[in-house]
């Protein structure tokens, strides 16, 4: 089933609302935008792919710096490790599990890609300067094009959510607004 855009929605999890104020502060406009973007998605039937972090409890497949600090975020198991209750996600919908930033790393994100052969990922979610920075990198290696969906990326630090946003913006990704988005999708 070839399409010409796949929305991919990174981390929006419990733990990472619940344990950093920041993004807690940012979750009803969060989870809003993107549940209106996932919405125009399936009006377009075309495909929403979350990708979620999770690690064991002994953090043995968790990144270097977690292991360090003995860190324990996103574990197996826990409902910290799911995709917040409020969003839109479905039965039917994929789910990619991830050990490192990128969506990409060691998962099987680009053979749940290949029957949709997309043109184009647009991305949401958290955090704007290390999980979406990464994947929008590593999806542009790739020869996808890449669009951040402005109003569904979100960070805990937002001074280097803003940065990221001016360093990936009309060189590696294009930023639209949700309208921007909609409009889009109506064409296709």
């Amino acid at each position: 089933m070839k399409t010409s855009f796949v929305l991919i929605v990174i981390d929006m999890q419990v733990d990472f609302f619940e344990r950093v104020p920041a993004l807690a502060a940012q979750r009803a406009l969060l989870v809003a935008a993107i549940n209106e973007l996932v919405a125009d998605f399936r009006r377009a039937s075309l495909p929403v792919l979350w990708v979620r972090q999770e690690f064991a409890a002994d953090l043995s497949d968790a990144f270097l710096d977690m292991r360090r600090h003995n860190t324990a975020i996103t574990i197996a198991g826990t409902n910290g490790c799911e995709i917040l209750p409020e969003l839109d996600q479905r039965a039917g919908d994929h789910v990619i599990v991830k050990k490192r930033y990128s969506a990409f790393f060691g998962t099987g994100l680009e053979d749940v890609l290949a029957p949709f052969s997309p043109a184009t990922l647009v991305l949401a979610g958290i955090n704007t300067h290390a999980c979406i920075r990464t994947t929008a990198i590593d999806a542009y290696q790739r020869d996808y094009d890449v669009i951040l969906a402005g109003e569904c990326v979100g960070s805990g630090d937002r001074e280097h959510h803003e940065m990221t946003l001016n360093y990936l913006d009309d060189h590696i990704v294009r930023i639209w607004s949700n309208p921007d988005l909609a409009a889009r999708l109506r064409d296709v």
